[in-house]
């Protein structure tokens, strides 16, 4: 960590690797994130109207348990799981490979930091870009359930605007922010890790893939655990 988070030898290369891992971690990552949010807050809806609708309860607690699901937990915590396993294997593929065509090495050979050249713009994209998609993924989670609600007639729109709107605190949407900028440190950090030490030929690259991102689900979780203990008290 201390020779990623060095200064950077150019900051003008830095700055376009950047905007490459920008684009790479970050954009390549919205249709994921909107299309499985979009089904998520569908199903959601469809599973909170069966088996919380009664007499005695408005019909607006749909909308409400919808939208706690969405913001607390799943927007946050489960897409960084899913992401973990598009992004961190990605990212380790990317670096274990260039470690064992020696390509790294090269690059140690020149001079050149080569962990904070591949790996410090990773962590700073992916942070940059987490929050964004966790809006987006909260927005479509929403749009799912009202789309869900309007097609198959289970409940009305305005009873789950009702429920949507029925005490909304802001700060449960900065929990989910907070929650992920450590959830996106975890998955670049450890994804690295993984591609940077990785020693052999192309097999070990695979095995080190899968291991990035059990142990980024595991640290995922734990953290999670921490975080909203600290966050929700």
């Amino acid at each position: 960590m201390r020779k990623v988070f060095a200064r950077p030898q150019s900051m003008k290369m830095f700055f376009k690797q950047f905007l490459r891992e920008l684009y790479q971690l970050g954009v390549n990552s919205i249709p994921i994130v909107l299309l499985i949010s979009f089904f998520i807050g569908a199903v959601i809806c469809i599973q909170m109207k069966l088996n919380i609708e009664s007499a005695w309860m408005p019909k607006f607690v749909v909308g409400y348990a919808t939208r706690e699901i969405l913001i607390l937990e799943f927007s946050s915590s489960i897409m960084c799981l899913i992401l973990s396993g598009k992004v961190g294997s990605n990212i380790t593929s990317e670096i274990g490979t260039m470690r064992v065509t020696q390509q790294i090495d090269a690059m140690e050979i020149m001079g050149v930091n080569s962990a904070n050249f591949l790996i410090f713009p990773k962590i700073t994209a992916l942070i940059a870009m987490i929050p964004i998609l966790v809006i987006f993924s909260i927005g479509a989670g929403i749009a799912g359930a009202y789309a869900i609600g309007m097609f198959t007639g289970i409940m009305t729109p305005d009873d789950l605007t009702t429920g949507l709107q029925y005490e909304f605190s802001q700060w449960y949407i900065w929990c989910s922010i907070i929650k992920s900028l450590f959830f996106a440190y975890i998955i670049s950090s450890v994804a690295a890790f993984y591609g940077y030490s990785v020693e052999g030929g192309s097999i070990e690259v695979g095995k080190a893939s899968t291991d990035s991102v059990v142990s980024c689900s595991v640290l995922i979780l734990f953290a999670d655990i921490v975080l909203t203990q600290l966050l929700m008290q």
